[in-house]
């Protein structure tokens, strides 16, 4: 059986990947540890988690981990977001010529991210544009804690009827969860908590069906457990 540490941006995040992803992953004999927030600084030798997009705090973070476990079956990835994506991020700024393309784009900078990290058992992985674009997948499960917000659902439906969730574009305005938030502004305090239930309600078939650049991740982590046979 194949390990993973996954490095998550945040509690979003962090949550997503322990109801959802560990026990899909366990069924292709893929044995996640329980998911890291990925550290944002380093203090008088204590590590800070969750919340930052520092490059170097999070590179260095990634290489202790991939300097302790040095089996070649134990694997590492990270759940971080093109939106908001530090300045410092390898390959940034080479990577506004592909701006109009943002799957192009975004792996790219994987592919940066995993030159500079430089060991084949790292998988990065950035969300094309951020955690909010599953739950575009079908947006209508926020029914279940928004049952007296039927036009606002509407709305979130429609926007999900006319585009290709993981290409909701990444404006300060535009973004998925900005979006969410424009029509349901109890969402901005509730996301790490609604955020992973409502794509527990739609469930990672539909998530794949419509997210292509998260299916093919999930895809080569799901190969991780045959790799190991």
């Amino acid at each position: 059986m194949a390990r993973l540490y996954l490095f998550a941006e945040g509690t979003t995040e962090q949550t997503f990947a322990d109801i959802l992803l560990k026990p899909h992953l366990a069924r292709h004999e893929v044995y996640m540890h329980n998911p890291v927030l990925i550290a944002h600084a380093k203090k008088r030798g204590r590590v800070h988690r969750g919340g930052g997009r520092k490059y170097l705090s999070m590179k260095n973070d990634i290489l202790r981990f991939l300097a302790q476990e040095k089996d070649a079956g134990v694997f590492f990835t990270t759940m971080i977001d093109l939106y908001g994506i530090h300045p410092d991020f390898p390959g940034l700024s080479e990577s506004e010529n592909l701006r109009h393309m943002p799957e192009k784009r975004v792996e790219f900078l994987e592919r940066q991210f995993a030159k500079d990290i430089g060991d084949p058992r790292f998988i990065p992985y950035i969300q094309l544009h951020e955690y909010e674009a599953y739950l575009f997948a079908d947006p209508t499960h926020f029914d279940y804690f928004y049952d007296h917000h039927a036009n606002e659902i509407a709305a979130l439906k429609a926007i999900a009827d006319r585009h290709t969730p993981e290409l909701i574009n990444d404006g300060q305005h535009s973004a998925p969860s900005k979006r969410i938030i424009a029509e349901l502004p109890d969402y901005e305090d509730a996301k790490s908590v609604v955020g992973p239930q409502v794509a527990e309600l739609i469930g990672l078939d539909v998530i794949r069906s419509k997210c292509p650049h998260f299916s093919a991740w999930l895809s080569r982590l799901e190969g991780l457990g045959v790799v190991m046979h």
